[in-house]
């Protein structure tokens, strides 16, 4: 009953009609649907059914302060006058008692279908406006319809929702019908401005718009479009306004039950997406009214935007001081990773040249031991080949006829002489020179002066006697080049 009771009172606040009776049996006609009867009463077309219908006033939480209400004069005559002319138009013939028996069996059938049909419209609107925002992200992700036409119609079908597109509506139409000079009203949803006010410390403004109040025209043009008070709002509030023809606009009226019109309220943001409402107004006033009590509600919710204020700026600080710490540790965790990477590829270097130096140096002493070793077989030979060179020349002849004698001349001025047989070859003559050792070298030819003659290699096999040297030859030793 309680909630019979609401929609009877948002009715007669929206028509303007006082007779509660009738309200209750328009409201009945139309099956309880709040939202058909206002537009069935106004000629107006009631919000498209695609939208949800109007949330229930636990939706949101709510600290209420005290409304101030006022009444007005001409409001209640206005209210008089339609409710007089609804009953003449609508309820001839049934003196004062309202629509019968026989208005609900005509009207409660077309509702009911009209109801139904709304549904289903509703629902096939939806899923086609899924389903075509689903389809254009996809085709555009994979860069089909890349055309200007195709992206302007995508990106409409991604970003407008309804709720956002009925407050670009309404915006558009309130500066059509009253001028620039009034609040600077968001063109996006409700939940959007709330958040924007969270975001920059500021009251949300709200203002309810019934375009078919008899005091709508005067409050709009006379109180909220004043330069004082639009002045006022756009610097200390955040603005949202929406109609109650709309859906959104309806859904906040329900949540702020809204009894009186022109309507507006001042809310704030609570945890939980929830809204805490601060103040409403509702029926006419006059712009300095409203700068007053928008002047108190600042002056009281001052400290609340104030510590919030703080509080982020205190998390700002405490998160940037964060990421300033934990850039710094990053740093310095780099700064010893660069050192200790540096430490080991020194390390590194460090080892390999050790283990190079050692391995040259295992190198130089392998090359010195088989340098040792060979210069150790070739004294060996050449000790071996002397003494075989000493045994072929055998004892030195005594001096006699077929004896010859013969003197060795060396480059240093050593000279050595020795006998040898008149038949013994020039080899034995190079024999005795190699058993000498007074040479460095076994490169080397004897060689007479007068005539100077050599006794090289193709003479070797001639006997000293052929050669010439018979009975005594004197020779030096000439080292070849």
């Amino acid at each position: 009953m309680e909630d019979l009771a609401d929609k009877i009172t948002h009715f007669q606040a929206v028509t303007g009609l006082e007779d509660p009776d009738l309200c209750t049996e328009i409201l009945q006609a139309h099956g309880w649907d709040l939202e058909h009867a206002v537009s069935a009463f106004t000629g107006a077309s009631a919000p498209t059914d695609s939208t949800p219908p109007p949330p229930t006033r636990t939706d949101y939480d709510y600290n209420h302060h005290d409304p101030d209400h006022a009444s007005s004069s001409s409001a209640a005559a206005a209210t008089s006058t339609d409710a007089s002319l609804l009953q003449d138009s609508t309820l001839a013939n049934n003196n004062n008692n309202g629509p019968g028996l026989a208005w609900k069996l005509v009207t409660l059938p077309i509702s009911v279908i009209s109801a139904s049909l709304g549904l289903v419209s509703g629902a096939i609107g939806l899923g086609l406006w899924a389903a075509g925002g689903i389809l254009s992200y996809s085709f555009g992700a994979i860069g089909i319809g890349s055309s200007s036409r195709n992206a302007d119609s995508s990106s409409r079908l991604l970003s407008v929702s309804p709720a956002a597109s009925e407050a670009v509506d309404f915006v558009a139409a309130f500066q059509r019908d009253y001028g620039s000079t009034r609040p600077n009203f968001l063109p996006e949803p409700f939940m959007d401005a709330l958040q924007r006010s969270r975001a920059e410390f500021k009251l949300l403004f709200v203002y309810l718009h019934s375009p078919d109040h008899p005091d709508t025209q005067f409050f709009c043009g006379r109180t909220l479009c004043s330069q004082l008070l639009s002045d006022f709002v756009n610097e200390n509030f955040v603005s949202w306004g929406g109609s109650i023809r709309a859906s959104e606009g309806f859904k906040m009226s329900n949540s702020l039950k809204a009894s009186r019109f022109p309507f507006s309220a001042v809310v704030m943001a609570a945890t939980n997406q929830r809204i805490a409402l601060l103040q409403q107004v509702e029926g006419p006033r006059t712009a300095e009214e409203m700068l007053v009590m928008l002047q108190r509600v600042l002056e009281e919710s001052s400290p609340v935007l104030v510590s919030a204020r703080l509080e982020a700026e205190e998390r700002r600080n405490n998160m940037r001081l964060r990421e300033e710490q934990d850039a710094a540790y990053r740093a310095a965790l780099e700064a010893d990773q660069a050192r200790e990477r540096q430490r080991r590829e020194e390390q590194e270097r460090l080892e390999k040249e050790a283990a190079e130096a050692e391995r040259k140096l295992k190198e130089e002493e392998e090359a010195r031991e088989m340098e040792a070793r060979a210069a150790a077989e070739r004294e060996a030979r050449r000790k071996k080949m002397l003494e075989e060179k000493a045994k072929s020349l055998g004892a030195e002849p005594e001096k006699g006829p077929e004896v010859t004698q013969v003197l060795v001349r060396f480059p240093r001025g050593e000279r050595k002489e020795r006998r040898f047989h008149c038949d013994a070859t020039i080899q034995s003559l190079y024999d005795f020179v190699d058993t000498l050792d007074c040479l460095n070298s076994e490169n080397y030819s004897l060689v007479s002066n007068f005539p100077r003659i050599v006794y090289g290699q193709d003479k070797l096999t001639l006997s000293l006697k052929e050669a010439g040297l018979h009975p005594q030859a004197s020779l030096f030793v000439e080292m070849n080049s």
